[in-house]
């Protein structure tokens, strides 16, 4: 989302230009996250067809995309990334909506897939970025927690309607609040930046202030 693989060169300092280039996604990682655990609640308390739970996950999907499509990363890399990530999902939304007769089988294989891929690219992102971002590992924890749900679906893909709204809904509400989290994390980052420039060298000094763009911040694990 914010680094790919290869994005960054080994021993990348994270700048204060970088961080607040970053943060600009608050919101929008802010209000994708409100809508997902909206969307899982709704979910949970409809009583679904089939059809109205493909046309469901569909939005669902169009409106991840959009997202996507819109967060920026650390470099222009990242953002053609997300700009063809989330093409996909939107692509894979239509296709759901607009599928004559959608049957349980073929929901619960394009939800599995869109969550084991969604997932791999979360995790592979999250060790991309552990050398840059301070809060690399919310991403590790989404792509945790969608790869698991994507193979249950794919384990049972002649699952039950029920079952199927169980994993739908509960991803939904997982990766909401930790969107939500991940939100606060990254409007936090560039003081986070700051805060790491200002902490004292090895010599118990404190050196001396630079221009807030030329301000780097030592890699964490």
């Amino acid at each position: 989302m914010f680094v790919a693989p290869g994005s960054a060169p080994f021993g990348y300092k994270l700048t204060h230009k970088a961080a607040e280039q970053i943060s600009r996604n608050w919101g929008l990682v802010l209000l994708n996250g409100a809508l997902l655990v909206v969307a899982g609640f709704l979910i949970f308390s409809i009583d679904w067809t089939v059809r109205e739970l493909a046309t469901f996950i569909g939005v669902v999907f169009i409106a991840q995309g959009v997202v996507e499509a819109l967060t920026t990363g650390i470099d222009a890399r990242v953002r053609r990334t997300n700009v063809v990530a989330g093409l996909l999902s939107i692509a894979t939304g239509i296709l759901i909506i607009v599928w004559p007769e959608p049957g349980l089988v073929a929901l619960a294989i394009v939800l599995a897939a869109w969550l084991v891929v969604t997932g791999t690219l979360a995790i592979t992102g999250a060790f991309a970025a552990r050398n840059v971002l301070p809060n690399w590992w919310l991403l590790l924890i989404l792509g945790l927690l969608e790869i698991p749900l994507g193979v249950l679906a794919l384990a049972n893909p002649g699952a039950t309607l029920a079952a199927l709204v169980t994993v739908a809904g509960v991803w939904a509400v997982a990766i909401g609040v930790m969107r939500i989290v991940l939100a606060f994390e990254i409007r936090r980052l560039p003081e986070a930046v700051d805060a790491a420039f200002r902490e004292p060298a090895g010599n118990g000094t404190t050196p001396e202030p630079v221009p807030a763009h030329a301000r780097p911040v030592a890699a964490r694990s």
